[in-house]
C-alpha cells in the first residue's frame, strides 16, 4: 500500500471530533423535529432575504473617523457608482414581504381566536425585540459616554441601530391589513397587486415629472404603504393559490422589463439604497424601481419554489435555515450593533483599514470583506443573549415593561435627532 493510500485510509477512519459529533446531532435533531408539512421553500426564501439585510448594511455602510476620533457614516457607493448592481442583489425586501404575505395567509387560516387576537399576537412578536434593542441602547448610551465614546459616535451608532427598524413599523401596518388583502386576492387574483403598482407609478410621475417643482415635499410619503404592500399582496395571492407558473413568468418578465426601462429611459438612480449626496433615492420611500425589482424577484421565487424545497431536504442545508428563521427579529434588530461592536473600539486605535477608514478605494472593499466574518461572529455572540427578547415576556412586571417602553422612547428621540 502506498503512503498516500494509507494516509487516506487513516483520515477516513479517524473518529470525528466532539464538536463535529455535537453538530451532527443538532442537525439530525432539527431534521427529526421538522413537521412533514413544513414549507421549506418559504423558510429558505425568508432566511435568504433576512441574511441579505446585514450583508448589505455591512458591505455598503462604512465610516470615516474625524480628528477627534468620532465616527461618521459613509458609503462606498458615493465613490463607486459601479457597485450599484450589488444593491440589486442585496435588496431583497420584496422577497421578505412576499413570504410574509404567504405565511400570514396560512397563519390567518389557522387562527383559533378572533382576527383581533391573531393580530395582537403577530404585533407582539414583532414588537418585543424592537423594544428590547432600543431599551438596551438607551441604557448603554450614558455608559458609553462615560467611558469616553465621543458624542458624534453615539449619534452615528444610534442612527444605524434605529435605521432598519422602520421595517417593523411598515410590516406591522401591512400585517394588520391581511384580511383585506385576502379578500382582494380571492376577488381579483394576482391582479390585486396592480392598483398598488399603479398608485406608486402615479406618485412617481408627479414627483419626477414635468410638474415636480409644484408638488409638495410630503407627496413621496404616499408611496410608503402601497410600495411595500405590493410584494406582500403578491404573497397573499400566492398563498391563496391565485398565482401559478404563468403568473410567475409574467411577474419575472414584466418586472425585469420595467426595471430596465426605468433605468435606461427614465433615468432612475441605479442604487436600490440611498447614496449620500444624491437628490433622489429609490428605497426611502420606495420608488417604482423597487416594485419592478420586487415583481421580478417574486416571479423567480415562485418559479424556483419546488427546486428550493428539494435542496432543503438535505439536513445540512435545512438546519441553518431553521436557526436563521428562529432568530429572524434578533438578526434584524442587532446586526448593526455587531458592526458597531467592532468599529467603536477600533476608533480608539486610529485608522483601522476597512473599519474606520473612508470607503474611497477598491482596497477598502477587500478590507471590509475581511471583516465580515468578525461581524458575523459578534452577531452570534450578541444573539445568544438577545434572543430572549423574542420570547414572551412572562416574567416581566408591568413596571419593568413600562421602564423598557420609556427607555425605548428616549432612545428613539435621541437617534432621530429630536432632542
Amino acid at each position: 500500500m502506498s503512503t498516500s493510500t494509507s494516509t487516506a485510509v487513516r483520515t477516513a477512519t479517524r473518529p470525528a471530533s466532539p464538536a463535529r459529533r455535537a453538530l451532527g446531532r443538532t442537525v439530525a435533531d432539527i431534521e427529526r423535529r421538522t413537521p412533514a408539512h413544513r414549507d421549506r421553500a418559504i423558510d429558505g426564501l425568508r432566511a435568504l432575504a433576512l441574511l441579505a439585510v446585514p450583508t448589505g448594511h455591512w458591505l455598503l455602510g462604512g465610516f470615516t473617523r474625524d480628528d477627534a476620533g468620532a465616527l461618521h457614516n459613509a458609503s462606498p457607493l458615493s465613490s463607486f457608482a459601479g457597485l450599484a448592481p450589488a444593491s440589486w442583489v442585496l435588496q431583497m425586501l420584496g422577497i421578505f414581504f412576499l413570504v410574509g404575505g404567504y405565511a400570514s395567509v396560512l397563519s390567518f387560516r389557522r387562527r383559533k381566536g378572533s382576527t383581533g387576537q391573531w393580530l395582537r399576537g403577530r404585533i407582539a412578536r414583532l414588537g418585543r425585540p424592537v423594544l428590547g434593542v432600543t431599551a438596551v441602547w438607551a441604557a448603554m448610551i450614558p455608559v458609553l459616554g462615560t467611558l469616553g465614546v465621543p458624542y458624534d459616535t453615539l449619534r452615528t451608532g444610534s442612527t444605524l441601530v434605529i435605521q432598519p427598524l422602520w421595517f417593523v413599523g411598515v410590516y406591522t401596518v401591512v400585517t394588520a391589513l391581511t384580511p383585506y388583502c385576502v379578500r382582494s386576492a380571492r376577488r381579483l387574483g394576482g391582479w390585486a397587486a396592480a392598483p398598488l403598482l399603479g398608485s406608486v407609478a402615479v406618485v412617481d410621475a408627479l414627483r419626477y415629472g414635468p410638474y415636480a417643482d409644484a408638488m409638495p415635499s410630503w407627496l413621496s410619503l404616499v408611496n410608503i404603504l402601497p410600495g411595500w404592500m405590493f410584494a406582500y399582496q403578491l404573497g397573499v395571492c400566492w398563498g391563496e393559490k391565485r398565482i401559478g407558473r404563468r403568473g410567475a413568468w409574467l411577474l419575472l418578465g414584466g418586472g425585469a422589463v420595467l426595471f430596465a426601462a426605468l433605468l435606461v429611459l427614465f433615468h432612475y438612480p441605479a442604487s436600490m439604497v440611498g447614496v449620500p449626496g444624491q437628490a433622489r433615492t429609490n428605497s426611502h420611500p420606495p420608488s417604482l424601481l423597487v416594485l419592478a425589482l420586487a415583481a421580478a424577484q417574486s416571479g423567480a421565487a415562485i418559479l424556483l419554489r419546488d427546486r428550493i424545497a428539494g435542496r432543503l431536504r438535505r439536513p445540512a442545508l435545512w438546519a441553518p435555515v431553521v436557526v436563521v428563521n428562529l432568530s429572524a427579529m434578533t438578526i434584524l434588530c442587532w446586526h448593526q450593533t455587531a458592526l458597531l461592536a467592532a468599529a467603536v473600539p477600533a476608533s480608539f486605535a486610529g485608522r483601522v483599514p476597512g473599519l474606520t477608514t473612508a470607503p474611497e478605494s477598491w482596497a477598502w472593499i477587500g478590507e471590509r470583506l475581511a471583516w465580515m466574518p468578525v461581524f458575523a461572529a459578534l452577531l452570534v455572540v450578541i444573539a445568544r443573549y438577545a434572543r430572549g427578547f423574542e420570547a414572551p415576556w412572562t416574567r416581566a412586571t408591568k413596571a419593568r415593561r413600562a421602564a423598557a417602553g420609556l427607555l425605548a422612547a428616549g432612545f428613539a428621540v435621541f437617534a432621530l435627532g429630536l432632542a
